[in-house]
C-alpha cells in the first residue's frame, strides 16, 4: 500500500484536535481504506507522519531505506520475523561507514586535507546523544497494532498482556476500549522490564532482591548502594531518602538500624515500586514512602539527622521521560537538594550526596561549580568516600565515551551545616 500522510492537527496544548480521548493518533491506508488508531509512545515520540503496511515479503534493505526516510512500517506478518527484521535494522544502523580514500590520477596529485581536531569531551557527548537519538528514531519505525486488551494479533506472537499492563495499566472496557499502535522496539523494552521486575536485582547490602518497575531506574550500579551501606551513620532516629526510585537506599538505611526512614519521589511509578519493595522486604512501618518534590512536608515531620540524595548524575536535557533518572537538566534536582537540605537537617546532622563525577570528565560541570553550589546552600564538606565504577561500560573501549567512563569516580559527599 502507498504511504499515507498522517493528518493530525494539534491544538495549543499538543493534543490532536477532534479526537475524543485527547491522545495522538496514527493513520494508514490498508485494503483501499483509511485506518486510524491511538498512538502510544512511553518515550514521548511523536506519531510518524507516513505509514505503510509491511509483512514477511519486506526485505531488510527496503525496510531500512524507508525507516531512514521517515516512513514507518506497520507489521502484518509473522511476529518472530518482525523481531528478525528489527535485528537486521540494528545491524545496519550500527554498521560503521567505511571511509574511502580520495581518488588520484597520474595527472593530478592528491592534496592532503588537514585533519579535523578531535572533539572535546562535551562535543563527543552531544554527538553521541544525537547519534543515539537518530538510532532510536530509525529503530522505532517498525510498528505493531495492539488490541484493546493489549494482545498482539500476529502469528507466533507471545502473550504480552501482563507486560503491557505493568507499564500502561489496565485499558478501559466497553465502548471506551480502543486499539492502539506502538513500536516493536518499545514492546521489547516492556517485555525486558517485566522480566527484570519478576526476577529482581540482587542487592548484596540487603542480601535481598529489589524489583524495579517499568520506567524506574534499576539499582544495577552497585557502587552507590555500597557507599550508603558503608558510610558512618550520623543519626539513627530519622532519615530522609530524597528521590527514592525503587526504594533501595531507604531499605539499606532501615536495614542498618535507622528507626524511621521517609522516602520521597514525585513519579507515580517510582512511588508504587518503592512501596511494593518496602512491603516485600518487611519494612512497612519503618519506611514511609510519600509523594513530594524533593523534601517531605516540613509541617508533618521534624528535622532529620540524616538526609540522603542520589540525583541524576548528568546535567543534560532528557530526550524522553524514561531518561529523567539519568539526565538532570540544568542540575535542577542537584541544585534544589543543596539549596534546601540545610533547612531540614537536625543539629549535627549530615546530608549525603551520592554523585558521579562523569559530568566533570565530560566537560558538562566542573568541580568548582559543584563546590560553589554546596557553599551557596550553607553547607560544608566534612568527608567524602569514593568508589570506582564496576559496570561493563567502564571497561568497553569501543564506547564513544570510554575515556570519561574509565576515569569516573562515584562519591558519597558528607555535608553538614556551616
Amino acid at each position: 500500500a502507498p504511504a499515507s500522510a498522517n493528518t493530525i492537527s494539534a491544538d495549543p496544548s499538543g493534543h490532536p484536535s477532534g479526537h475524543p480521548s485527547g491522545h495522538p493518533t496514527v493513520s494508514w491506508q490498508e485494503r483501499g481504506a483509511t485506518h486510524t488508531a491511538r498512538w502510544r509512545s512511553e518515550a514521548g515520540v511523536a506519531p510518524p507522519k507516513r505509514v505503510v503496511v509491511a509483512d514477511d515479503t519486506m526485505n531488510a534493505d527496503r525496510a531500512y531505506r524507508l525507516a531512514c526516510e521517515g516512513t514507518a512500517l506497520l507489521w502484518r506478518g509473522d511476529f518472530q520475523n518482525a523481531r528478525q527484521l528489527l535485528q537486521a535494522l540494528v545491524r545496519r544502523v550500527d554498521q560503521k561507514p567505511v571511509k574511502k580514500p580520495p581518488r588520484s590520477t597520474d595527472k593530478q596529485a592528491v592534496v592532503a586535507l588537514p585533519e579535523k581536531p578531535a572533539p572535546t569531551p562535551a562535543e563527543a557527548f552531544h554527538l553521541h546523544r544525537m547519534a543515539q537519538a537518530q538510532r532510536a528514531r530509525i529503530l522505532g519505525m517498525l510498528l505493531l497494532q495492539f488490541e484493546p486488551d493489549h494482545r498482539v494479533d500476529l502469528r507466533r506472537a507471545p502473550d504480552v498482556r501482563r507486560a503491557c499492563i505493568e507499564a500502561y495499566g489496565e485499558e478501559p472496557k466497553g465502548e471506551a476500549a480502543v486499539r492502539y499502535v506502538a513500536s516493536m522496539r518499545e514492546l521489547l523494552g516492556l517485555i525486558s522490564a517485566y522480566e527484570w521486575r519478576k526476577k529482581g536485582v540482587d542487592v548484596p547490602a540487603l542480601e535481598e532482591r529489589i524489583h524495579p518497575h517499568y520506567g524506574v531506574f534499576a539499582p544495577v550500579r552497585g557502587e552507590y548502594v555500597k557507599l550508603v551501606n558503608e558510610a558512618p551513620l550520623s543519626a539513627t532516629d530519622l532519615a530522609f531518602d530524597i528521590g527514592t526510585g525503587t526504594g533501595v537506599l531507604a531499605a539499606v538505611l532501615s536495614r542498618r538500624g535507622v528507626k524511621r526512614v521517609v522516602a520521597t519521589d514525585q513519579d507515580p511509578r517510582a512511588l508504587a515500586c518503592a512501596r511494593q519493595n518496602i512491603k516485600r522486604l518487611g519494612m512497612t512501618g519503618k519506611v514511609d514512602v510519600v509523594q513530594a518534590d524533593l523534601f517531605p512536608p516540613s509541617t508533618a515531620l521534624p528535622k532529620a539527622g540524616l538526609i540522603v540524595c542520589n540525583p541524576p548524575w548528568v546535567p543534560a536535557r532528557p530526550s524522553a521521560p524514561l531518561e529523567q533518572a539519568v539526565y538532570d537538566f540544568d542540575s535542577r534536582m542537584l541544585r534544589g537538594f543543596l539549596a534546601g537540605v540545610g533547612r531540614r537537617l537536625a543539629q549535627h546532622g549530615e546530608a549525603w550526596l551520592i554523585l558521579s563525577d562523569l559530568a566533570e570528565h565530560l566537560g558538562l560541570r566542573t568541580r568548582d561549580e559543584l563546590l560553589a553550589l554546596i557553599e551557596a546552600g550553607g553547607l560544608q564538606v566534612i568527608g567524602r568516600i569514593d568508589a570506582r565504577p564496576e559496570h561493563p561500560k567502564a571497561f568497553d573501549a569501543t564506547d564513544p565515551l570510554h575515556a570519561a567512563r574509565r576515569a569516573e569516580t562515584t562519591s558519597l559527599w558528607r555535608l553538614a551545616a556551616q
